[in-house]
């Protein structure tokens, strides 16, 4: 799909980078990192009831124009045309979530691989995570700017696993080597959307990057991290719209029991 220069130009600019993007690790290093501090994962649309399509140019004006956040097919989907547009070689991985050990539903998770003269793990769609990206490597552990991850291959994939500050080793996500495309993502995309069943339909899943570690919001539970330091601590009605706006950037207001957009 083409998506005006306007478009990728703002895209950019959102990110502190202009246009033309020369296609290197050491640029996709600073736009992976800077995607993930400026533009938080945030699951508004989904409370706000806004339907989520599967277009890039649609992704690419959300986070532009629009100045939201976005969850994974959106945010990974943006960023992946960004990197497109510059000459990057992108693919889009099918991943699936732990939730307590357990492996969740296909397609639930998108994830990229970028071809350098290696090939290397992107994800700017999975909240507090990996700050760059990681080389597509189960060889060794990776020292990354908020802590070490190594990838672990696995019967039917590869785990992505984050050393804790106990020093044990949790398992994120498992993707699937074999690209996909987004359109492979479209029936997972509507049932997170409007499933019971879905973590995103009933409460606040915003995530995003902040000095050493990062601020995430489950519910009404605010976490704020910076590396061995933690903060936790449940908003009150009065306190959660202004951390919404301040920190993640959604306005919002509450209106017989639904969210909506505070300007709505």
């Amino acid at each position: 799909m083409t998506v005006p220069a306007a478009l990728l130009d703002a895209y950019a600019r959102r990110l502190g980078f202009e246009r033309p993007i020369r296609p290197d690790l050491a640029t996709l290093r600073a736009l992976h990192a800077a995607h993930l501090r400026t533009i938080p994962f945030e699951n508004s649309s989904v409370l706000f009831r806004e339907p989520i399509v599967l277009d890039q140019r649609t992704f690419v004006e959300k986070l532009a124009v629009r100045r939201r956040g976005g969850f994974c097919y959106e945010l990974n989907g943006a960023f992946a045309t960004l990197l497109e547009g510059a000459g990057f070689d992108v693919a889009f991985l099918e991943a699936r979530t732990y939730d307590h050990g357990q492996l969740g539903r296909r397609f639930e998770h998108l994830a990229m691989q970028v071809n350098l003269d290696e090939p290397w793990l992107v994800d700017v769609g999975f909240g507090y995570s990996f700050a760059e990206p990681l080389r597509l490597s189960t060889s060794a552990e990776q020292v990354d700017p908020v802590g070490s991850f190594r990838l672990v291959a696995t019967d039917d994939g590869v785990d992505v696993e984050w050393r804790h500050r106990n020093g044990e080793w949790v398992a994120h996500y498992r993707f699937d080597p074999q690209p996909q495309p987004l359109e492979a993502f479209g029936a997972e995309c509507a049932y997170l959307q409007t499933s019971p069943g879905s973590p995103f339909v009933s409460g606040w899943l915003c995530s995003v990057l902040d000095g050493q570690g990062g601020t995430t919001l489950f519910g009404r539970r605010l976490i704020v991290s910076d590396g061995d330091d933690r903060e936790e601590r449940d908003l009150s009605d009065e306190a959660l719209p202004e951390v919404l706006a301040s920190r993640f950037g959604v306005a919002t207001r509450l209106d017989d029991g639904r969210w909506v957009p505070s300007d709505s």
